[in-house]
């Protein structure tokens, strides 16, 4: 595919890099911010319509799809572009808004490169928001980058002459191993990094620190051969993420940033272009829950979980949970045994399945991104959001030293949440009804 975009003349090209559905809504919420062009050199401003399901998903198990209440709404006003507002300044770690970049981006364009995984659940989604991309009018280019042993070589090889050319490379996710050597190939000044949930937070806590990039539930263990292998790239792709005289380097989130290195413009996301193409959403009279994938990445007990969510359903009346992309059928077939609840696997991020509804009045979640995120979709609804904490004895034995210290973080940092308990006892009990105060 051409990598160039915009008008004649002097085309600026755009790359961004996704591995996740959740990375790819937040790039389309960052080329909304900033008013950025498609491949023809326009704003997109037509509504995008979400399609209908199409993947398989485990038996049992429904998907939350077919329904377009509130999909295909045009953004009020007609569309165009819509900047966000400012609330700081452009300086080192401050925040900036988007709009005044209009300017400068409306004949630019952005070419979407979806690294795709191998996880049938994640690749459904990713599909479905490549079609919203497309929708929009963005080029989307898919890269079968974990297909074999060859894969690799040949998706680097081919996007190799696309980064040389490249002025801006937008990533969501800077831990990623792929990303840190595509980092390593591209000769762009300007390197944005948009939200891939809560790792945010601790991408920008490293790079103030001048630390190495790690995962947070991987700190503190054991470096392994293939880390020591790669520990170059990952020091290279450090260096191109520190800004100075090679470039600028930009943090678009909704995750709450108080340590940015000096340079780092941190720009604010507050789902316009969500809000803008869909809802408001139909709410229903109970309550939904929001799943983790804490157990799969060995943080929390099994057990433990299961206990908690049982507990919640019971005491706020959940009736449904929606699944985290990442949890076993295994796992979520013994919890609708055992809580009685229905389990939903959503085929889009949580963000647009709640914004489009039917969504319960309240959602209840554990420690995650969307405890930052929802309130943002949702804002003008009357649904309420509420986060359980993760009691220290849910840990297991091999969980990183930092990982209590990392999730109380993201649930204290919280904004317009209230703070609920899994404690038998009923709602008197479990509401705590205290409103974060971020």
């Amino acid at each position: 595919m051409s990598p160039r975009a915009g008008s004649a003349g002097h085309p600026r090209s755009t790359l961004a890099f996704v591995e996740s559905p959740v990375q790819l809504l937040n790039v389309l919420e960052w080329a909304h911010a900033h008013a950025l062009g498609t491949a023809g050199g326009a704003v997109p401003g037509r509504a995008a319509a979400i399609p209908a399901q199409g993947r398989r998903r485990p038996r049992g198990i429904p998907a939350q799809g077919g329904r377009r209440s509130g999909a295909g709404r045009p953004a009020a006003g007609g569309g165009g572009p819509h900047g966000t507002a400012a609330d700081g300044t452009a300086a080192g770690g401050g925040r900036a808004g988007g709009a005044g970049a209009a300017d400068r981006t409306a004949l630019e364009g952005l070419t979407l490169v979806v690294l795709s995984p191998t996880d049938p659940m994640t690749r459904g989604q990713l599909r479905r928001m490549a079609e919203l991309a497309r929708d929009e009018g963005y080029e989307v280019r898919w890269e079968e980058a974990r297909g074999g042993a060859l894969a690799p070589f040949q998706t680097i090889g081919g996007l190799t002459p696309l980064l040389r050319r490249a002025h801006r490379v937008v990533m969501g996710d800077p831990f990623s191993r792929y990303v840190q050597l595509l980092l390593t190939i591209t000769r762009a000044r300007e390197l944005v990094v948009v939200d891939d949930g809560t790792a945010t937070m601790e991408f920008v806590a490293q790079l103030a620190r001048g630390e190495r990039l790690v995962r947070w539930h991987r700190k503190g263990g054991r470096r392994g051969p293939r880390d020591l292998l790669f520990a170059p790239v990952s020091s290279t792709a450090r260096r191109r993420l520190t800004p100075g005289t090679r470039g600028t380097v930009e943090v678009f989130s909704s995750m709450p940033i108080d340590e940015a290195p000096a340079g780092v413009t941190v720009t604010s996301n507050d789902f316009a272009w969500t809000r803008a193409r869909f809802g408001p959403p139909r709410l229903t009279r109970g309550a939904d829950l929001v799943g983790t994938s804490l157990v799969e990445t060995g943080v929390v007990d099994g057990e433990r979980y299961l206990e908690a969510v049982r507990s919640l359903a019971a005491a706020h009346g959940a009736t449904r949970y929606f699944a985290h992309r990442r949890e076993s059928s295994e796992k979520l077939h013994k919890l609708a045994v055992e809580t009685g609840l229905e389990v939903v696997r959503p085929d889009l991020p949580l963000e647009l399945i709640a914004r489009r509804g039917p969504i319960g009045r309240t959602i209840l979640s554990f420690p995650s991104t969307v405890v930052h995120t929802l309130p943002l979709a949702l804002v003008g609804t009357e649904v309420r959001v509420a986060v359980c904490d993760i009691d220290p004895a849910w840990l297991t034995d091999h969980a990183s030293p930092r990982a209590q210290g990392f999730l109380s973080g993201v649930t204290g940092t919280a904004r317009d949440v209230d703070r609920v308990s899994s404690a038998p006892g009923g709602p008197e009990a479990a509401a705590e009804q205290d409103v974060a105060a971020g």
